[in-house]
This record gives structure tokens, C-alpha cells and sequence, in this order.
């Protein structure tokens, strides 16, 4: 799949990539462990999550402080920065007044941190795999000290060439992993951040508490778990549901964190997400004329549908107005149109969906 690709800094100067991807109304995804904005356009275990994703909305996707193409060394990993860090994508990315929010295993948390903040954003907030108190906030002695030994072990082995320390995670992420999706979480999670890092996002992870927020969403919610999950228990995404006001639950059928392409869990998650926020299940029926656009191409496209000149769209994109009049001529001749309201018109006609609305 095309996707652009850009970075933005931080108020404490951390620069983070962000993504955007397909067409259709905007969904924003939180970032969660571990991601990398190309290798996952590769990946046995995430590729179809993005497709599915990008095949029906707008995605934006970032990879978070610490990881992937994201700043690596950085001094804050505190809930409140993941917090103040979608902030910031979601305001360099644009996807309108109103969005779908996704948050997957961490990222639920930093999801539900949002739609307290911004109520008035989100239209549809989506959890999977999430809970509310990390593991430090648990009762559980037994599970403090496995945890605390996994972080250890990370510190010690993390890149390392033998996979061995690696594959703790990989085997408790997806347990029902094949060889080549085994290897490729291995390789992921080297490719993505340092020991040091790593440790430092576990024990973060551990330290996240959002209990108090959770009876405050307003936003209309689905929750999705599995039931057999070996990374965060099936009881603390029934708890997240039960604590959020009107919260619909959806329990999944497998043992993976992360789920896998060819388990019915995976289909059932994806009929249920179509199914919450109204998309049909086709997916997105486009014209072969707006497919033959680059993603480039598509925001220009959008920018005319919305009335603006050369110099706001090159203002808008980063690109001079020459960059913007060569793409034009390039979309009129793949459109068969020859003025911007021919376009603008047609686009409208074919049933383009300009990012950020939907």
C-alpha cells in the first residue's frame, strides 16, 4: 500500500513519523508496541491490520517516542507525553472535526486520555486489547515479578543476535504464530528500539493508570478482547467496558495479542469495527479513475474540491506552487478534465471522499 509520510516535533523537540493512508472517512490509530511506519507495510503481522484499516478510512498512524522512525533517545515516556503526542499527530495530520479513534493494547489507554480531553473530536472511540491499570497497579505478586523479570531481560538481551530474549515477547504476543510470522516479531523488535529503550517502555507500560478516566468517556465505544490473551487478561478489557459508560464488548476467540489473518477472530474483529462505525463491508467502491491517483495527488485533489488556490495548497503540503500546477496538469489528463471545476465536479460525482470528511 502508498502512504506518506512525515515527521513533526514535539513540544520537548522529539520528533515523531506519522502516516496517513487510504481513503474514506478518518481514523486515527494510537500508537502501541512495537511499530515501524515501513517495515509494517511488510509485515506478516500487522499488514493486514493496515490494510483492513486503509481499505475503509483515511488511516493516520504514528510510530511512538522511542521506536520505529520516531526519535529513539528521548527522556520522557510518561502517560501524559503519550497522550500529548497523538495530540500533536492529530493536529499536523488534519482528519476534520470529527474522527474514529483507535487504541490498541497500550494505545487504548492513550485513546481514552484523548477522548476525555477532546470529547467533542471523536465520533467513534474504538479498544482492543487494552487495559486500564498496568501491571505495577496490580495485586498480582506472581505476575509483578514475571513482569519485572521480562523487563531485566530485555535490558540484558534485547539486541543481542541470538532471538532467544526477543522471543519471549514474540511467543506471548502471538502464540499462535507460524515460523516466517515468529521470525519477522523477532526481527521487529530489534529493528525498532534499543535494550535500554525497550526496558524503559516496558516499565512505563507497567506504571500506566487510567481507572479514574474511564467512567468519563461520553464518546460512543466498542471494546474488543481476547479471550484468551497471554499479554493483558480478558478481565481487564471487561473492565474497561464495564467502567465506560454504555461501552459495547465484543470477545474474541483467540489466544493472540495481536490477531493473526487466518484465525476467525480476526474476521469477527473486522465485522464488528464495520459494523460500529457504519462502513460497508465491501470496503471503499472507487472509481478506477480516482485509484489511478497518487496519494499525493488525492490530497491536491482534495485541496481543489475545497476551493483552495495553488499558493494555499502549496502552503498546506510544503510544496511550491510549481510542484502543485504539475501535479494538476497530471490529474486532469488521468481525470480527462482540463479546469479545476471540472474536477472538482467530477471527483464529487465518483463519490471521492476528501480526507477528513466522511
Amino acid at each position: 500500500m502508498t502512504q506518506s509520510i512525515r515527521y513533526l516535533k514535539t513540544r520537548d523537540r522529539v520528533r515523531l513519523a506519522w502516516a496517513s493512508l487510504g481513503a474514506g472517512p478518518p481514523l486515527v490509530k494510537a500508537a502501541n508496541w512495537l511499530s515501524h511506519l515501513t517495515y509494517d507495510l511488510e509485515s506478516p503481522i500487522w499488514r493486514h491490520w493496515i490494510e483492513f484499516l486503509g481499505g475503509h478510512f483515511r488511516l493516520i498512524r504514528y510510530d511512538e517516542r522511542g521506536s520505529g522512525m520516531s526519535d529513539w533517545e528521548v527522556d520522557d515516556l510518561s502517560q501524559e507525553r503519550w497522550a500529548d503526542d497523538l495530540e500533536a499527530v492529530i493536529e499536523a495530520s488534519d482528519p476534520g472535526e470529527q474522527f474514529t479513534l483507535l487504541g490498541i493494547s497500550q494505545g487504548a489507554a492513550v485513546a481514552v486520555m484523548y477522548a476525555v480531553r477532546h470529547p467533542e473530536r471523536i465520533s467513534r472511540l474504538i479498544l482492543y486489547g487494552g487495559y486500564g491499570r498496568g501491571w505495577a497497579h496490580r495485586p498480582d505478586l506472581e505476575g509483578y515479578r514475571r513482569y519485572r523479570a521480562i523487563v531485566d531481560l530485555a535490558q540484558l538481551g534485547w539486541g543481542k543476535d541470538n532471538p532467544a530474549f526477543r522471543q519471549l515477547f514474540t511467543a506471548q504476543f502471538v502464540p499462535g504464530a507460524n515460523a516466517e510470522q515468529i521470525n519477522w516479531f523477532n526481527d521487529l523488535c530489534q529493528r525498532t528500539t534499543t535494550p535500554e529503550i525497550a526496558a524503559r517502555l516496558l516499565t512505563a507500560r507497567g506504571e500506566l493508570d487510567v481507572r479514574a478516566l474511564l467512567p468519563l468517556v461520553r464518546t460512543p465505544t466498542l471494546v474488543l478482547h481476547a479471550r484468551h490473551d497471554e499479554i493483558v487478561p480478558f478481565e481487564a478489557g471487561k473492565r474497561m467496558a464495564a467502567e465506560i459508560a454504555n461501552a459495547e464488548f465484543v470477545p474474541l476467540e483467540s489466544r493472540n495479542h495481536i490477531l493473526l489473518s487466518e484465525e476467525p477472530a480476526w474476521a469477527r474483529f473486522r465485522d464488528a469495527v464495520l459494523e460500529f462505525t457504519g462502513r460497508p463491508r465491501g470496503g471503499v467502491v472507487e472509481d478506477p479513475l480516482l485509484g489511478s491517483l497518487s496519494p499525493r495527488e488525492r490530497e491536491i485533489l482534495a485541496a481543489v474540491v475545497a476551493g483552495r488556490n495553488n499558493s494555499e495548497i502549496g502552503a498546506a503540503l510544503f510544496v511550491s506552487e510549481k510542484t502543485v500546477r504539475n501535479s494538476l496538469t497530471r490529474i486532469f489528463e488521468k481525470l480527462g478534465v482540463r479546469t479545476r471545476t471540472q474536477a472538482a465536479v467530477l471527483a464529487r460525482d465518483l463519490g471521492f471522499v476528501p480526507p477528513g470528511e466522511g
